[in-house]
């Protein structure tokens, strides 16, 4: 390897630089593993997506390595200098142009602008122009639509080929067709010519064998269902009443507005079944079918048994053979992209010329196709000028993310619970993202984003703060990179720590929960007795002066004397609970003096002894913050959005503050703590005091303080024998 190459580091990720344009040139020298990203896709990018399909030589919506080499390798032969495409910008001057057929050619673009003494060239002068031809008649992309006709009769046959063959669109953004779906047409057009010729040998009555096998078609099935019902009243008597129909049928219809159309009629047989007896063609026929059978009696028995009133079995047997074969042709017709037009129009597009002149004009797109080529190899020029920096700066390295100017993946802003989050990507598939992205380690929610009707869906990195109040249904404002605002509702979340900070204040948080929690059960379970209490007092009041009539007819029964004598007296507060109590509040009244005495006991090394109990608190959960922190990695969200990230992209303590903004007032603000709706001040020196006085009055009591004290101020000098500490 030649080329010398400059690495720097950024959250932990080593990536080279891209500083020069020699760094540019010397990319198919660098090897694959250290670049930061291998694929990428067009879509949920910030790239114009013009510019990435024109690095996207393959076409199929994703720009890989070889894409980005092959555009190195096109800037080495077409600027002069490399260093301009590290730059940027909208224009070039011509000057910096080194491939002399792309100089030509913007160089004629200028002129048909009317800016031949112009200097340099600009992108959206050359959008306007390919645009322009885009959009002519003849634009060199082989497609022609149907207004490229001038013709009526072609301008009809490629509407005819795209309804057949399907349509194409071309560069203007229209439907049309190319020479492969034409050819497919019109080789249609000479199967169904040979398959019409062919049928001339299978028309046993002329002109008129169609109609005739179009008659046998309608009939056909009923005429046979009736003879085979005859041959079974032949075979058993019995059963000529059953197959005219069960009286249960006609009853049904009798209540029923009928017409010779009806199903019910239909579905009744031809005519009366008796053995042996042959079809009427005419008179007591069944209405339903009295037309059809009529016409097939005229244009299909006439020509070939003679005109008849009745048709016999064998001469139906007759009838069905003379036409099986024309039949049998005719049910042979290949399916075609044709298949939609009439006998007239086919047998024109199979004589006519019609193919020759869409091939004509086929041909005369095809020929501007160097014309667009040349005005396209300026448009990719300038399109690389411009972008092909950032997508090497979002590629090769994710130098742009690192450095705070917002990578190419990133696609707005989520305002929500007084923060601004960054870090927010597109979501095709939320379920589907949501089972890689967790991959990351990372407090991810997921919002549905509403503006105008149109929905999108996001995902947003919590990287600062803490999640107390990111909820499911929480409601925010996301502004896209174009600055349009957005509904954004919570619609999931994936859980991880968000910081050492939550996770210090977390164990603290967790024991106020609990609290809460239990004194809202307490005080719960109180209501309801309190309430089952009301509503005894409540019934027995209503109650009091309605008795059973069998014991207001029941005399009196005698006082008991037991019932009489004086109720018990109450019984006095058990000493043995008196005890118990006791010994619970000395337990936690000493265990707190236990802990201040040890505290004041370390003199100058108390404010560490209050870390370290700080610590012994905080420290598990900060721990363990702390590891899945360091596991925090962008890989997974974007691999999930289709990328192909070829390191560990990690998102570091530092870097994840700088992507969610907390709010803070700004610099210069002054703030008045005058707020008339504040709740009331309490004593709360008292309240500490109090408190002071009784831990270190169960200090004393226990005799953690004795050490401390005169011997005549000990607590098992001033006890004695009902001192703790005299009672082991």
């Amino acid at each position: 390897m030649s080329h010398k190459w400059h690495f720097f580091r950024a959250g932990g990720v080593d990536q080279v630089s891209l500083r020069t344009g020699a760094d540019l040139l010397a990319l198919p020298e660098l090897d694959q593993k250290l670049w930061v990203a291998l694929a990428m896709p067009s879509d949920g990018v910030d790239i114009d997506r013009r510019t990435l399909e024109l690095l996207d030589d393959d076409k199929d919506g994703r720009v890989r390595v070889p894409d980005i080499l092959a555009a190195v390798t096109w800037i080495g032969a077409t600027w002069k200098s490399a260093d301009d495409v590290l730059k940027g910008g909208d224009s070039l001057a011509l000057t910096a142009i080194k491939d002399a057929s792309v100089l030509a050619a913007a160089r004629r673009i200028l002129a048909d602008l009317g800016k031949g003494g112009a200097t340099s060239i600009g992108l959206e002068e050359v959008a306007g122009v390919v645009k322009a031809f885009a959009d002519t008649r003849l634009n060199g992309d082989g497609v022609i639509i149907p207004e490229t006709a001038e013709d009526p009769d072609v301008k009809q046959t490629i509407e005819e080929i795209m309804a057949g063959a399907g349509s194409i669109v071309d560069r203007g953004g229209k439907p049309g067709i190319d020479q492969a779906r034409t050819d497919t047409f019109f080789a249609d057009i000479d199967k169904l010519a040979a398959w019409r010729a062919g049928g001339d040998a299978h028309r046993s009555l002329g002109d008129g064998t169609a109609a005739a096998a179009d008659a046998l078609a309608a009939v056909q099935s009923k005429i046979e269902d009736f003879f085979t019902r005859s041959q079974v009243a032949a075979f058993d008597s019995r059963g000529a009443a059953a197959l005219n129909g069960q009286e249960a049928v006609f009853t049904a219809m009798a209540g029923k507005l009928l017409s010779a159309s009806s199903d019910d009629i239909a579905r009744l047989p031809l005519a009366k079944i008796e053995a042996g007896k042959p079809l009427p063609l005419r008179g007591a026929v069944n209405p339903a079918w009295a037309a059809r059978v009529a016409t097939f009696a005229e244009v299909a028995v006439k020509p070939i048994c003679g005109a008849r009133d009745v048709l016999s079995a064998d001469d139906f047997a007759k009838v069905a053979a003379k036409l099986s074969d024309f039949l049998a042709w005719r049910g042979g017709r290949p399916a075609t992209t044709a298949d939609k037009l009439d006998e007239a129009r086919l047998a024109a597009l199979a004589s006519g010329s019609q193919r020759t002149r869409v091939a004509e004009l086929i041909a005369a797109d095809k020929a501007l196709a160097g014309e667009y080529d040349a005005i396209t190899s300026v448009e990719k020029l300038l399109r690389i000028q411009r972008d092909f920096g950032r997508v090497v700066r979002n590629f090769v390295n994710f130098s742009d993310f690192y450095s705070k100017r917002d990578g190419t993946f990133q696609t707005g802003t989520l305002y929500l619970d007084g923060r601004a989050f960054r870090l927010v990507v597109p979501v095709a598939d939320a379920a589907k993202h949501g089972a890689l992205a967790a991959m990351s380690s990372s407090h991810l929610i997921y919002c549905d984003a509403v503006r105008a009707g149109a929905k999108r869906a996001i995902a947003v990195a919590v990287t600062n703060g803490d999640a107390d109040n990111l909820f499911v249904g929480r409601n925010g404002v996301f502004y896209d990179r174009h600055g349009d605002d957005w509904d954004a509702t919570i619609t999931k979340i994936v859980s991880n720590p968000i910081s050492i900070r939550e996770a210090f204040w977390s164990p603290y948080k967790k024991l106020v929960r609990l609290i809460e929690e239990q004194v809202g059960k307490r005080a719960a379970e109180a209501d309801a007795k309190a309430n089952a209490k009301i509503e005894g007092a409540a019934a027995k009041v209503a109650t009091v002066d309605q008795k059973p009539a069998a014991a207001a007819a029941a005399p009196e029964p005698a006082p008991d004397a037991a019932a009489t004598a004086a109720p018990a007296p109450k019984k006095g507060l058990d000493i043995g609970i008196i005890a118990v109590i006791s010994l619970a509040i000395g337990a936690v009244v000493g265990a707190v003096a236990g802990l201040v005495a040890m505290l004041v006991g370390m003199g100058a090394w108390m404010p560490l002894g209050i870390v370290a109990l700080l610590l012994a608190i905080s420290g598990p959960s900060m721990l363990m913050a702390w590891m899945k922190l360091r596991q925090r990695n962008l890989g997974p969200i974007l691999d999930a959005n289709g990328w192909a990230v070829n390191t560990r992209a990690r998102v570091n303590v530092a870097l994840g503050a700088s992507l969610t903004d907390l709010a803070s007032l700004p610099k210069g603000s002054t703030l008045s703590l005058d707020d008339p709706f504040a709740d009331k001040r309490r004593p709360w020196w008292l309240y500490i005091t109090l408190v002071v006085i009784v831990v270190l009055a169960g200090s004393w009591y226990a005799g953690k303080l004795d050490r401390y004290l005169p011997q005549q101020a000990k607590s098992g000098q001033v006890l004695g024998k009902h001192a703790p500490i005299n009672n082991p």
